[in-house]
């Protein structure tokens, strides 16, 4: 299971981030040319977010199941100190976690807008500081706080 586990939240990684490329493009084009907020845009909105709460459970599930995550938590006082360590048990999940919930606040609040120009700049503005965030904390092969292969 654990390998399973490793291999889609590897997947799902790019989906997330191919996802939200796409919607902040989408979000930052309709914005600035005052475009009508399409049901294109919509569906846009709505499965990026539904990825992200995808790779959340997926997440969460790889989370519970990891060694490193196991020792993590059973050996805190010594495993903090270790930066790898540290990264997975701590920074990785809890900034991950941040992210998924400004998406989420993101499309909620875009959903609701009564203007298509302020959809698209909520979705614009929540969407580009969560891609941000999930950014810095993907521990890419050239990552200075921990590394991982672009797929697992």
């Amino acid at each position: 299971m654990y390998q399973s586990l490793t291999f889609l939240h590897s997947l799902f990684r790019w989906l997330v981030l191919i996802s939200l490329i796409y919607a902040v493009f989408r979000a930052a084009k309709g914005y600035f040319n005052r475009a009508t907020f399409s049901k294109a845009d919509n569906l846009t909105r709505h499965w990026t977010a539904t990825i992200a709460h995808i790779q959340l459970f997926i997440g969460i599930t790889f989370y519970f199941h990891s060694p490193v995550i196991r020792y993590f938590l059973n050996n805190f006082s010594t495993a903090r100190k270790s930066s790898d360590m540290l990264f997975f048990g701590m920074i990785h999940s809890t900034l991950m976690l941040f992210s998924i919930v400004l998406i989420t606040i993101g499309s909620a609040l875009a959903k609701r807008k009564p203007t298509d120009n302020g959809k698209f700049k909520t979705m614009l503005v929540w969407y580009a500081i969560a891609l941000i965030v999930i950014f810095i904390v993907i521990p890419w092969p050239f990552s200075p706080f921990a590394n991982r292969p672009y797929f697992r």
